[in-house]
């Protein structure tokens, strides 16, 4: 079973699902996790963030996504097409990669990193949460592979079958059909 996004404004919405986890070496793991299943198309992820609240209760995110280096890698490419218009493929490319980049570290896109900060302050210090967008996935492939892991459903934007689905998951409880 598939669970796809629904529809707004003709684009796919994604679910925000917020797991903790004891430490931050664990909430990685399941991200790494999550990655080899993305490369399997068992979930389509649009953002992924670890953040980590520090024994001193400070909050730490840890971005899976870099925007500046993807807007420096798109600005130099459309810069090295532009200069090759005007016989200067590398001054286009410079240009290019650090209008780019300027422009990628402005954005902010995915999880709101206010909101995710207040809600890692529930965290105990030491602990960790894998903040996730998922815009598709097929939970009989992943939650067999992050149950192991265990964690706590902090917040989550699923429905409520889907969400108990997701607990039943984490706590160890036989999979059942959703």
């Amino acid at each position: 079973m598939s669970v796809p996004a629904t529809l707004q404004k003709g684009r796919p919405v994604s679910n925000l699902i917020a797991v903790a986890y004891d430490d931050v070496e664990t909430a990685q793991n399941v991200l790494r996790t999550l990655g080899d299943l993305s490369v399997e198309k068992a979930i389509s992820l649009d953002d992924a963030v670890v953040v980590e609240r520090r024994p001193d209760g400070k909050v730490k995110l840890h971005q899976s996504v870099k925007p500046g280096a993807a807007g420096a890698a798109g600005g130099a490419l459309w810069g090295g097409l532009i200069g090759l218009l005007f016989l200067a493929p590398f001054l286009g490319m410079a240009v290019g990669a650090a209008a780019g980049g300027a422009a990628g570290a402005l954005t902010d896109v995915g999880v709101d990193d206010k909101f995710m900060k207040q809600l890692a302050s529930q965290l105990e210090p030491g602990a960790a949460a894998l903040f996730v967008l998922v815009r598709d996935s097929t939970p009989d492939k992943v939650l067999p592979r992050i149950s192991p892991y265990g964690g706590n459903v902090m917040h989550s934007s699923l429905s409520d079958d889907a969400e108990a689905h997701l607990k039943d998951a984490l706590a160890g409880a036989p999979a059942t059909a959703a």
